[in-house]
């Protein structure tokens, strides 16, 4: 599919969501591969806000019991987070979303980037089932709330056809 996102970084933080969750929606309608919906996903989040130095997936290894470095967009990453283990495996084992405000004090945060200061870590849960999670980082202190809690879980849920 050839497709051109727009993006207005100038706007609300809530605006920017509405305008570019219909946007992934159009561009993954139709494809059902996973990796490359959640490459164009992972690219679309990361250019639409200025504050987001990261955005990827990991995906649930269920006989491992461990999250998988997915596609994402950024600095190099972890490859594979023990569910329970920093931001993304807190997130995983409680399925719940779950926002820091600032990594260094974080119990047990997983240093993969030193640039890293916020991050929000969103589950991805079909039928029950864990699949994995959506990870961002922000290199600004507190650069998560609740609306992007709000829209990212909408997001989430928009996605799960590509499970």
């Amino acid at each position: 599919m050839n497709a051109e996102m727009t993006f207005d970084k100038q706007s609300s933080r809530q605006a920017g969501y509405e305008k570019i969750i219909p946007q992934i929606e159009m561009l993954i309608a139709g494809e059902n591969n996973l990796i490359a919906g959640l490459s164009n996903i992972t690219s679309a989040l990361k250019y639409s806000f200025d504050n987001f130095s990261w955005v990827g997936f990991y995906l649930y290894d269920e006989s491992a019991d461990e999250l998988v470095l997915g596609p994402f967009q950024g600095k190099v990453a972890c490859t594979r987070i023990k569910t329970g283990k920093g931001v993304c495996g807190t997130s995983a084992e409680k399925r719940d979303t779950v926002i820091v405000e600032d990594v260094n004090k974080f119990t047990g945060h997983i240093f993969c980037d030193s640039d890293s200061k916020s991050e929000i870590v969103v589950p991805i849960i079909k039928q029950g089932k864990l699949k994995g999670v959506l990870d961002i980082d922000s290199d600004k202190y507190s650069n998560f709330d609740l609306t992007d809690k709000k829209y990212l879980e909408a997001l989430i849920n928009k996605i799960l056809i590509l499970f």
